[in-house]
């Protein structure tokens, strides 16, 4: 098929599996709202996320491969990659698009074998953490680099995130553009979760929104709300999410007399009305591509307490919009949540310069603008414009 042939590019996203998170929410609005006049757009992900059942209803476009898994898994890694090469072949997207670390290493090897024009890969975070040991990190460093040389396009959410790959090495021969994470700028509505928990009209409201698991760091979170809770026992801490690390966190405040002002919500639909009836935003995360749940604080204009790590350094201004905190500084965060309640008026004015900086940057619409028209120039751009013979043909047949 020759581009003087194409009258609608077909594009696939890949991801490795539709948890809650900005990546996948930001994968599912991209497909939905690629203008279809231009576009075919189809998802490919591992089963089992939470989101699943909000894309069941579009079968036609959506394909869940049984062997895309988050764990390393090297047998299962290797039958992914022939899974998603069998897709491919079956398929013939003239572009692949991957989001995530395990998605973005397996989706662009068995694009690259499987003859895709164009290969995108953006980065909303590494798979090598700060944690890791030096021989995992080198491993999965050289990992990114080798894939990031299969790729026509390397997209970045935050220019942390840009950086740090430069200095690594990561896409030093691949064009690279910066894009946001956006999200749907409404305007603000009414809350009910005061009155749902309980929780005073005038009480200060602290909310905090992510997985609990080791890169959120819920336990430093509640190590901030408890040392909050020790001086102003009527400030109310409103956590949203789930994960591994729930009931650590909670059997922390359990021997304190406060523990009642910190509610644990689990996952919820409404984080952002939840969001609009607090004062403030509190974030510990290790490590951030960029953080969607700061943007959404800021959509709702709230001043943020949060740990200064790469991405979120893209888009909180420290004094400005917030205080940044450096890692493990739990008794510096919980100073700042208590100074933002004694100073009302600053307070306001942090959390109004933050919905300013997210109406100017991060609408989601803007995103998928953008990702539109890198999707054109790049197959534009490719010198051969019929699709590609598979470069390697052996890999086998999965069930």
């Amino acid at each position: 098929q020759t581009s003087s042939m194409v009258t609608k590019l077909r594009v696939a996203h890949i991801i490795t599996q539709l948890e809650l998170g900005g990546a996948q929410r930001n994968t599912l609005y991209t497909v939905k709202h690629l203008d279809e006049n231009l576009f075919e757009p189809s998802l490919v992900s591992g089963p089992g996320g939470i989101l699943d059942e909000e894309v069941k209803s579009e079968p036609s476009r959506t394909y869940f491969l049984k062997h895309l898994v988050r764990p390393v898994r090297p047998f299962r890694d290797f039958l992914a990659v022939c899974a998603l090469y069998r897709w491919f072949r079956t398929h013939r997207p003239h572009i692949v698009h991957t989001h995530s670390s395990k998605a973005g290493i397996l989706g662009r090897i068995a694009a690259y074998f499987a003859g895709i024009p164009v290969i995108i890969h953006t980065f909303h975070g590494f798979g090598f953490t700060p944690g890791q040991s030096a021989g995992v990190r080198n491993f999965y460093i050289a990992l990114e680099r080798f894939c990031a040389r299969l790729s026509t396009h390397l997209i970045f959410v935050s220019e942390a995130n840009r950086e740090e790959a430069r200095s690594l090495g990561i896409g030093a021969t691949s064009p690279d553009s910066l894009i946001r994470s956006g999200i749907e700028l409404v305007p603000p509505v009414g809350s009910h979760i005061r009155k749902e928990l309980g929780i005073p009209s005038d009480a200060w409201v602290v909310t905090s929104i992510g997985n609990f698991k080791p890169q959120k760091n819920p336990l430093d979170l509640v190590k901030v709300a408890a040392g909050v809770l020790e001086k102003d026992r009527t400030i109310h801490f409103i956590l949203v999410g789930d994960g591994e690390l729930r009931s650590e966190a909670e059997n922390y405040l359990s021997n304190y007399e406060f523990a009642a002002q910190v509610h644990f919500l689990g996952w919820r639909a409404d984080a952002n009305e939840i969001l609009v009836g607090s004062n403030a935003f509190l974030l510990t995360s290790l490590w951030e591509g960029l953080p969607r749940a700061l943007v959404e604080a800021f959509a709702a204009s709230l001043p943020a307490v949060a740990y200064g790590v790469d991405g979120v350094k893209d888009i909180l201004v420290n004094d400005q919009t917030g205080f940044l905190i450096p890692t493990g500084e739990t008794s510096l965060a919980a100073e700042k949540v208590l100074w933002l309640k004694e100073h009302p008026e600053e307070a306001k004015r942090m959390g109004l310069q933050g919905r300013h900086l997210i109406e100017t940057d991060f609408d989601i619409n803007l995103m998928v603008r953008q990702q539109a028209a890198l999707y054109a120039r790049c197959y534009e751009e490719v010198p051969l414009k019929d699709y590609y013979e598979p470069t390697w043909n052996v890999f086998p047949p999965v069930n």
